[in-house]
């Protein structure tokens, strides 16, 4: 934005302290001519006392008034402009720091000295945006570096699988129609679980009351068939528990957790339990699932995108490893929070909780 050149600030604030000395010593003469000459005749004769006429005040006065303004004048001026100078020194480091994160420079850090002021705590708040816009673009630099590999991935797979069919004509095309299918499937799950992870980021959808617990028993018995294949048992419980949100997202999150509960479950006789409760301010989903037993090291990197977990049993519906991440950014764009907590038997406990929808309000 272009902007008329101006006078600084602290040129400002040494002609305002300037000022106000001199008016200050303006009035303190104006004090001393009205309290004291005025009441000095024009011509005063006593006998044996020599008293100086007004006349002779004034000549004596007004040259000493005069050079006593002249040196607030100056005094007022230096002083001023040392004073605004060391009053502006934290907000020139401010300004220097911002530049510098305006370039590019997210690890700069201001770290102002000195006792709890207003300007301590502007350095402060600014050093706190800059810790969180520093880790946000190494989040987000990682997000694009596996987002590129996990995308380049199925791309050379197929251009693997159509040079071998090209170079062997005689090669049975049925196999190779059926495995491009499967990469193909992969890519576009890939393709939609980023385009649902960057809608929650952005917060664009219209909110409504929605009951978890129908979410929960939606997303159970969509689920169920892939339960029952894997020899595990879905038992959902709980309270109508309403939230303000959107329902396709809030249905997203529920069908994530309990697919993700599913597939990093015991290969077989495992139980996946959904339960959903209410406080005075909050809605609660809770996911569990039995399951190999997870260090709170492991499953502090869960909800990162594109982190399965090592130790995690993995299997053909195991997905991109962008679940938990599009959990934890539905939940945030929800105003919620999200815990994670590793079972003392095995498995996980997932805990989603949301701000209660205000009384009377219907689902």
């Amino acid at each position: 934005m272009d902007r008329q050149p101006g006078m600084s600030v602290r040129l400002k604030l040494t002609l305002s302290y300037a000022g106000f000395i001199l008016l200050a010593g303006v009035l303190l003469l104006a004090v001393v001519w009205v309290f004291l000459l005025r009441y000095v005749p024009e011509v005063l004769s006593l006998p044996m006392v020599d008293v100086p006429a007004r006349s002779e005040l004034e000549r004596a006065f007004v040259p000493k008034a005069t050079t006593a303004l002249v040196f607030l004048l100056a005094l007022g001026l230096s002083g001023g402009w040392f004073l605004a100078g060391s009053m502006l020194a934290p907000l020139t480091r401010i300004t220097n720091a911002t530049r510098l994160a305006a370039n590019g420079s997210l690890s700069h850090r201001i770290h102002l000295e000195g006792a709890q002021d207003e300007f301590r705590e502007l350095a402060d708040a600014f050093d706190t945006m800059l810790a969180r816009l520093e880790a946000h673009d190494a989040e987000q630099r990682r997000f694009a570096a596996n987002a590129s590999h996990e995308l380049r991935t199925p791309l050379a797979i197929t251009q693997t699988l159509l040079d071998v069919a090209r170079n062997d004509l005689t090669r049975d095309t049925g196999e190779l129609v059926e495995r491009l299918h499967f990469v193909n499937t992969r890519a576009i799950d890939l393709t939609e679980a980023l385009l649902l992870l960057s809608r929650a980021n952005q917060r664009s959808f219209h909110r409504e009351p929605v009951d978890l617990s129908l979410a929960a028993e939606e997303a159970a018995e969509t689920l169920l068939p892939l339960a029952e294949k894997r020899g595990l048992t879905i038992e959902t419980s709980g309270d109508i528990a309403t939230t303000l949100g959107s329902h396709a997202l809030l249905l997203q999150l529920t069908t994530n957790l309990v697919h993700n509960a599913i597939v990093h479950n015991l290969p077989q006789h495992g139980t996946v339990w959904v339960t959903t409760s209410v406080q005075p301010d909050t809605v609660v989903l809770t996911v569990e699932n039995t399951g190999e037993r997870l260090t709170s090291q492991l499953v502090s990197t869960l909800v990162e995108p594109f982190q399965r977990g090592t130790q995690r049993v993995r299997t053909d519906h195991a997905g991109a490893g962008l679940g938990l991440a599009i959990v934890k950014s539905i939940t945030e764009a929800h105003d919620g929070t999200l815990t994670l907590t590793p079972r003392a038997d095995g498995g996980l406990r997932v805990t989603v909780q949301l701000p209660a929808a205000p009384p009377h309000t219907d689902p």
